[in-house]
Parts: structure tokens; sequence; C-alpha cells
């Protein structure tokens, strides 16, 4: 377990992305979603992240079922502010912004201090609790000023209040992340897509500044939607077709591993847990199997001569850190 800055609130290393749930492009289950979160249990995993954005509020519904039998004290909940739901007639689905579930609600984007509550004790009821662990304002990217000067200013506030532990920012880009990190005292940032085996963004200023800080990041999307699980054409890279020569990296990537008598997967995971910034890598899982797969990459030691002839070979900096001195 990790601890999330100087808040107290505690993360197991492999955390569970709950969008997927939340039907995600496609549609799963109830009795799908309740044995992910079962297996997650069953595998030591105690960090659930999930948003209103996600299913429209599926996501946290579902999720809030399955923990209930649980031990509240022995999980962490994170879930998002910035998008508050609206009940919409306007019918269809929900399929333009990712999500396989009716159109029921409509997303809007509020990071005002009344947005921000409001959308909180909405989650609270999805969820079926009385508070969650940590919050995070949901892709600020366009609403910059009044996520900095209402929406944070508000967290503060309830964290002060001990409504929830932890407050922080939860973004797919670093530059942003790395200015909440910088100017004002959130508890942790979570990362999409930005510290991978194929994109390092994040190491330039922000896993920096974050030590800098002992403000907690959590890595997500450390399959970069997909091409670092299973590369091959057509294989998606931040939710869209991967180009060819970003497709030819992860394959190369792959033969690296395949050689060393190891998984791109698993070295995918151990790349981002690898700094010591990461609290928590996050994934995305939608099946039991799925996340019983995870939780044997994640546990598995990825070789040293992997890593090595990854640096050797280009694919991977010099200087980014890895795991390898620990293992041979």
């Amino acid at each position: 377990m990790s601890t999330l800055g100087r808040s107290g609130v505690q993360v197991s290393e492999l955390a569970f992305g709950a969008a997927a749930i939340g039907n995600l492009f496609t549609e799963v289950g109830e009795e799908q979603a309740h044995e992910a979160v079962t297996a997650a249990w069953q595998r030591g995993i105690r960090y659930f992240d999930t948003a209103p954005h996600y299913g429209i509020g599926l996501s946290e519904r579902r999720l809030g079922a399955a923990l209930r039998e649980r031990p509240r004290d022995q999980y962490t909940v994170s879930t998002k502010v910035g998008r508050r739901l609206e009940p919409s007639s306007s019918g269809g689905d929900d399929l333009a912004d990712g999500f396989a579930v009716p159109a029921t609600h409509r997303r809007v984007w509020d990071f005002t201090a009344d947005g921000v509550r409001r959308t909180l004790e909405a989650s609270l009821e999805r969820l079926g609790l009385d508070h969650v662990d940590v919050v995070y304002l949901h892709d600020p990217d366009d609403h910059a000023e009044q996520a900095f000067h209402e929406g944070y200013p508000a967290l503060e506030k309830l964290r002060s209040e001990g409504v929830v532990g932890a407050i922080g920012a939860g973004m797919n880009q670093a530059g942003m992340l790395t200015r909440f990190v910088r100017d004002t005292d959130v508890d942790v940032v979570l990362c999409a897509g930005r510290y991978t085996l194929l994109d390092q963004d994040a190491l330039t200023e922000l896993l920096p500044a974050a030590q800098e800080r002992g403000t907690s990041v959590v890595i997500g999307g450390a399959f970069n939607s997909g091409l670092l699980a299973d590369p091959r054409p057509g294989a998606t890279y931040n939710y869209a077709q991967a180009p060819a020569e970003v497709l030819d990296r992860a394959l190369r990537l792959k033969s690296v591993a395949d050689r060393h008598g190891t998984t791109l997967r698993a070295a995918a995971l151990a790349f981002c847990a690898a700094h010591p910034a990461v609290a928590s890598v996050l994934v995305g899982v939608r099946s039991a199997a799925e996340v019983h797969d995870c939780a044997d990459q994640f546990a598995a030691t990825v070789p040293a001569a992997f890593w090595q002839e990854a640096r050797d070979t280009g694919l991977l900096p010099a200087d980014v850190p890895v795991p390898a001195e620990e293992s041979s």
C-alpha cells in the first residue's frame, strides 16, 4: 500500500479503473461487472476509481453495489467532479461520448464551488456511500481558470471539513497537472497515458515536480488504450488507430519482451510503477479474466535484460527509471 501525499489515504499499488464497467465502448453485463470487482478484491486490489462521466453514472452505481458487502475501512474509492449530470429527454445513446448506455442524462461542465458539491453529493448517492476517499477535478483542460479559482478551493474546503480525505486532478495531459502540483496543495494527480513505454511526457516536469513537492501520482492508461496490451494493425493508441510508427515501436518492444521471456503487458505495468513518485497504477478492466491477467502481469518480474535492450536500442531513454536494478 502507498499513501497519497500527506493525506493519510492509502491505495494499493495496482488499482481498478471502473470506466469499462460503465460500458466504455461496449456493453458489460451486470453480473460481469460485479465479478470483475469481486476478482479485484480477491487479488488484493483495494483502490477503485470511478467518475460520473463513466456511463453517465452507471460505473458509480455498479461499483457501489459491488463494494457494498465489503468492509468500508478496507478500500479506497475515488471519483471525480467537473461534469455535472442533468436529466435529458433527447433519447438515443451515449456512444458519441464513448459509452454504450442510453442518453438519459447530459454532461454539463461545471467547476464552480456549487457544482463541485452538487456533483459529489450525486456521486455519493449513486455509490451508496457516505464519503469517498479521493476526489479529482476531471479533465479541466478547457476550464483552467474556473478549476483553479473555484473548483480547487471547493475541494480544499471539503478536505478541511473531513468530507474527503485527499484531493487532486485527473487528466490526459502532464502540463496542467504540473501546474496543480506546483501552485496548489493537491495530495495526488491522476495522469493518464502520459507515462508509458511509448510516451514519457510526464517525465519532463510532472514527475520531478511531484517528487519535489511530496505529491503522489497515480498513472492511468498504462497500455495507451490498448496498443501496449496487444500490438497489432488496427490497435488503438490514445483512443484512435495507432499511427504506423507508434505501432512499429510497440511491436519492437513486444519482440524484446518475447526474447527475454516476459510479456509486453508486464513490462508496461512495471514501467509505470517504477518511478518513485508513482503511488498506484490504474488499469481499466471489464471482466474477472482481465483482472486476473493484469494482477498476474503486475506481479511478474521483468528481467533486467529487457530494460537494458530497450535502452540500448533507443526504445526507451537511457535515463528513465526502470525496476531492472533490483532484478536479473
